[in-house]
């Protein structure tokens, strides 16, 4: 929920700071104050800082630019951390959203500090305020939130997820299916190719690894001459006059026949002579295979030249590395075999995909039942707040039509629209052409009131819903803001007594004009304060005593 709102330079606002809630809490808060004072001004700035569009007609004459800062509770399981962190931001219980629109019109965004895009501003604030204004309204004028909202006030959570598992299988198998009648088309257009190509790929036998094999083993072949001439001259070394060898052996001899007479004088000298003959026997030994290996073979080599190059012309022709030809073999090999079996596995596939429809369009039925039953219960609901409202003329229907196979989603099979008949007689039409926005206001406020617990959003805005009323209507609205309060935050733009008596939270909006300039602040009412402001709505610009008593009787009938 709303917790402050910061504002600096914004039309008529020089600098305002208002602290709307604690953390945890809610209620009802009401704005007040004379026509012309600025009341629009404050619900346009709120709506800067939740992403709405802005130009530089919004910076205060004479001031570099424009801002607006909105700071939010934000509760462990609100949507918006999803968001946050999808967008790599810090998730933190204090959301703020910062805007600032320069003289020159460029404008910046910023959530927890963090620069972000407008964009980002408006999705979080879709998910934490709703402004239902005489102009603009949000929320449930969008026929795509209807469905959702049903959903949630008929509590088909289940329904839901039954339906939204069908179709993910429903997706799979169908996926499946048409992926394999692709491939047996492709297998089909291009099967003798395909044959000649696996009847090739099996004659070289290709392996992952081959291309780096050869070549290692042919650069050792084509240096295998130098390499064995080298290994001979040095078995040479070891072996010309007596050899290396036949002198180790002769000198540890005599120096073994020796060393029990020379009182260990000599035994580190006979252990070196023998590390030193073991390890030149070895070296003559490893020097010998070597050569043995590195003998050069011309034949040896051409056949492993003929294969490199064999397997590399290949790797052109199907334009694919040497090493993937043994993964290219296996998938022509698949197609073939998926080819040669026939519609055999085509027919499974398909009925696969079949049954998953079925029960895609089972669990959808059953959900479009529900939301019949859920539909009906809303309306009796809605048209128990319409009476006191003054809209006992007007009816609310739900309206529920079966979609196209072509626009079926995990949401479900049906279409969900919020209707309404103004008069008697005349078909309902979608509730965002009621024509009077204080009747559109009213209605919003009955739906709402039964949809309390629907939706993310914590915090609500009513602007003037109480336009074009009075006395026991207007009580009725303040009445429904203030049950409405008990479940969200609520805001409230009014000049009706009725409705601000009833607040939690009081704020007076004021205008103050000079010669040369006008601007706007906003003061919180303490309980006097709230009296005399009262006072002033019931009778006019001369506040009076019999004023000032009917504001005690309201306040005490309310309170």
């Amino acid at each position: 929920m709303l917790v402050s709102l910061s504002i600096r330079d914004f039309v008529l606002i020089e600098k305002l700071d208002l602290g709307f809630a604690r953390a945890g809490q809610g209620g009802l808060g009401a704005l007040t104050g004379e026509t012309g004072a600025g009341k629009s001004i404050l619900i346009d700035a709120f709506g800067l800082a939740l992403g709405a569009r802005a130009d530089s007609s919004a910076v205060r004459r004479g001031a570099a630019q424009a801002s607006v800062a909105a700071a939010f509770d934000l509760p462990k399981a609100h949507p918006a951390h999803a968001i946050l962190t999808d967008q790599g931001l810090a998730s933190e219980d204090i959301l703020t959203l910062r805007r600032m629109v320069g003289a020159d019109g460029r404008g910046r965004a910023f959530v927890n500090d963090q620069p972000a895009s407008v964009a980002l501003l408006r999705r979080l604030g879709d998910t934490l305020v709703e402004i239902q204004g005489q102009m603009e309204q949000h929320g449930l004028l969008d026929i795509a939130t209807h469905r959702a909202a049903l959903d949630a006030f008929a509590g088909l959570e289940k329904q839901a997820e039954a339906v939204r598992a069908a179709w993910q299988a429903w997706r799979i198998s169908e996926r499946a299916r048409a992926d394999a009648e692709a491939a047996a088309e492709a297998a089909r257009r291009d099967e003798d190719f395909l044959r000649h190509s696996v009847q090739e790929l099996e004659a070289s036998s290709p392996k992952p690894d081959d291309e780096s094999t050869l070549a290692a083993e042919r650069q050792l072949l084509r240096a295998g001459s130098a390499l064995g001439e080298a290994v001979t001259q040095a078995l040479a070394e070891i072996e010309q006059g007596r050899g290396t060898l036949a002198a180790l052996g002769a000198a540890h001899r005599l120096i073994e026949r020796n060393a029990d007479k020379a009182a260990g004088h000599l035994d580190l000298s006979l252990a070196a002579l023998a590390r030193a003959l073991s390890e030149t026997t070895e070296a003559q030994a490893q020097l010998e295979a070597a050569r043995d290996a590195l003998e050069f073979d011309p034949a040896r080599l051409e056949k492993i030249e003929e294969r490199l190059f064999a397997l590399r012309a290949v790797a052109r022709k199907h334009n694919v590395a040497v090493p993937e030809l043994a993964a290219l073999a296996e998938r022509m090999t698949s197609q073939l075999t998926a080819l040669d079996s026939g519609e055999a596995g085509l027919k499974n596939l398909a009925a696969a995909a079949k049954a998953a429809r079925a029960g895609y369009v089972g669990a959808a039925e059953m959900q479009a039942t529900a939301r019949r039953k859920g539909a009906a219960r809303l309306d009796k609901a809605v048209a128990a707040e319409l009476g006191p409202l003054k809209l006992e003329k007007a009816k609310f229907v739900t309206e529920l039509a079966s979609l196209p196979e072509a626009e079926w989603s995990e949401a479900g099979t049906d279409r969900v629209q919020f209707t309404v008949s103004t008069n008697p007689g005349t078909p309902p039409a979608p509730i965002a052409r009621i024509a009077s926005g204080g009747e559109l206001s009213r209605f919003l406020l009955a739906l709402k009131v039964c949809l309390a617990k629907v939706g993310d959003a914590a915090t609500i805005v009513f602007d003037e819903v109480d336009s074009g009323i009075g006395g026991a209507t207007a009580a009725a609205v303040g009445e429904r803001l203030k049950r409405l309060a008990r479940e969200v935050q609520v805001l409230v733009v009014t000049h009706s007594p009725q409705v601000a008596a009833v607040a939690d939270r009081h704020w007076l909006i004021r205008k103050t004009t000079t010669r040369n300039s006008a601007s706007t602040d906003v003061l919180a009412l303490d309980a006097k304060g709230r009296r005399e402001e009262i006072a002033r709505m019931l009778s006019g610009a001369e506040v009076t005593a019999e004023a000032r008593a009917a504001a005690d009787r309201l306040l005490a009938t309310t309170g």
